[in-house]
């Protein structure tokens, strides 16, 4: 309770207002006549009758104590709050998330990394109602539904995600052939590091297993995420039903979303959907909406942490690894998917699984191994833009270069990979088209698909560094135009002249090779595509 002062006003009002008849610190009201300087020991005017010095002085020397013992005081408190929460936040982290012994390397807490993320499905915690809304019956245990590599650079300003097909064909340490999923199932995390390390050859630094069901939490802590799809998604399984467009969907529906593999490419569209759904959480987690909310902040925080498994080193070192990623944005970080060769393959024990492009696949981690950004147009860690470092040019700026002239073709038919649109009304022909071009010997790892009906000619359509394979691919569709536009890979979309596909003889030599070049590791001519984060978000 507040004493009173001459009128009932609080003491900081009434000292504020400086009136006849005020007090300031106890002391007793002032005549009104007379003027004081410096009299109330912050230099002021005073109004009021002369004081005697030693009374001034006697009353100054008490303010200040006060005001020493106050400050004091405060200090004290945010220094003993700032060591609570450096002290806690730890601590915190470390009591709600498991670690596990992963058999990593371990790494520094500064240089590049590369850190094994495991989804799992672990159902044995989940009441009968959160069974029956995700639609997973009464069987317990757990699965593995993701597996991808995050690599850091060498300076934590750059994420690198790649994704790993759930049905890859490999060779698991010890056990044989398997779908690479099956490494966790027959040995936990150790042997899903050790499989990992052996397909990719990166050196796995740390490993992070997080529980997908609980993103559920994870998701609504955030008032959902906004997703889309080019097609529409009806699967009973997960009683998920959308037509082609953007929705903003819960905890249930998002991960519903992220799981499905009911669309024509099954788990190649299914990572697409992963790709997506992390990068639009990402984006809502690092919104001003969440960082200056502090119950959505605490409540993301929360719900994150209970999902995740890490390895026992990472368990001591989570939250400065997090500081460390605080100036990333979606800009910073890159998605990508390992090339398939053959997502058809059947395995000897009768499996339907996926093969990698092999020399593509190496091609890729030794990328990420290096640093090199995945993404067209974008600087490596650590390197300032071309921009912003080169002087004006003195030439004339570089435009496109024309479609040649037809020559040897240097890139054979196995060692392209497309893919195939019907771009007429009429029914079937891009499944007839892609029949046969897969007898010619390309590699089309998707069923046909449809686009705009309008089309008279066949296009061929390439993106940067495909010239040369589209080439081959146009040579096998006589009378198809060549065409130089921003799209991964390459495309062909089917007119109204439907070309009959020919087979054709690679007789020119690599387009890499000199003729004093010795004999080489073949050179990859499909190259992994790859998306940041804000290229992945749904645009509105």
């Amino acid at each position: 309770m507040r004493d009173s002062h001459g009128g009932g006003g609080s003491p900081a009002s009434e000292g504020a207002s400086g009136g006849a008849g005020s007090s300031r610190d106890g002391e007793e009201p002032l005549p009104e006549s007379g003027v004081q300087v410096g009299g109330d020991g912050y230099g002021g005017v005073r109004l009021g009758g002369q004081q005697p010095q030693g009374m001034r002085a006697l009353r100054k020397s008490a303010r200040a104590r006060r005001r020493n013992l106050i400050l004091a005081g405060a200090m004290s408190s945010v220094v003993l709050a700032g060591s609570a929460v450096l002290w806690a936040l730890p601590n915190y982290a470390a009591s709600q998330i498991g670690s596990v012994d992963a058999g990593v390397a371990g790494s520094q807490s500064q240089g590049a990394m590369n850190i094994l993320l495991v989804g799992v499905d672990k159902r044995d915690n989940l009441t009968r109602k959160q069974q029956n809304q995700l639609k997973l019956g009464r069987e317990s245990g757990q699965r593995t539904d993701t597996m991808m590599v995050v690599h850091l650079s060498e300076d934590h300003s750059k994420v690198t995600v790649v994704s790993l097909p759930r049905d890859t064909w490999t060779t698991i340490p010890g056990k044989g052939e398997h779908k690479i999923n099956a490494a966790y199932q027959l040995g936990g995390a150790n042997l899903a590091v050790d499989t990992v390390e052996k397909a990719t050859g990166l050196t796995i630094n740390h490993y992070v297993e997080v529980n997908v069901l609980g993103f559920i939490e994870v998701v609504d802590s955030l008032g959902g995420v906004s997703v889309c799809t080019p097609v529409a998604i009806n699967d009973p399984k997960t009683a998920l039903d959308l037509a082609p467009g953007t929705y903003q969907l819960d905890g249930v529906k998002a991960l519903a979303f992220a799981r499905t593999r009911a669309t024509a490419r099954s788990d190649l569209d299914r990572i697409d959907r992963q790709q997506q759904f992390m990068s639009a959480l990402l984006k809502q987690a690092l919104s001003g909406d969440t960082l200056t909310n502090p119950a959505k902040l605490a409540g993301f925080i929360d719900s994150t942490l209970k999902t995740l498994t890490v390895d026992r080193e990472l368990a001591g070192d989570l939250v400065g690894l997090a500081d460390q990623l605080r100036s990333i944005s979606t800009d910073d970080v890159s998605f990508a998917t390992v090339p398939i060769a053959d997502s058809d393959y059947r395995s000897p024990t009768g499996e339907s699984a996926v093969l990698w492009d092999k020399p593509a696949a190496r091609d890729l981690f030794r990328r990420i191994n290096a640093d090199e950004p995945l993404v067209p147009g974008a600087t490596p860690s650590g390197s300032a833009s071309p921009s912003a470092s080169a002087g004006p040019s003195s030439g004339p700026t570089a435009s496109p270069s024309p479609t040649p002239s037809p020559t040897a073709l240097n890139v054979p038919p196995g060692r392209i990979t497309l893919r195939v649109l019907n771009g007429t009304p009429i029914s079937g022909l891009g499944a007839r088209t892609r029949t046969a071009l897969v007898q010619a010997g390309f590699l089309i790892p998707d069923k046909a698909g449809d686009t705009r009906r309008d089309h008279t000619q066949t296009i061929v359509r390439y993106g940067p560094g495909q010239l040369d394979a589209a080439r081959t691919v146009a040579a096998s569709l006589p009378g198809s135009e060549l065409r130089d536009v921003d799209i991964d890979g390459i495309e062909v979309i089917i007119g109204r002249d439907q070309p009959a596909v020919e087979k054709v003889s690679v007789t020119g030599p690599p387009p890499s090779s000199t003729p004093s070049a010795a004999p080489a590791t073949p050179t990859p001519t499909t190259t992994a595509t790859a998306r940041t984060a804000t290229q992945n978000i749904c645009k509105q």
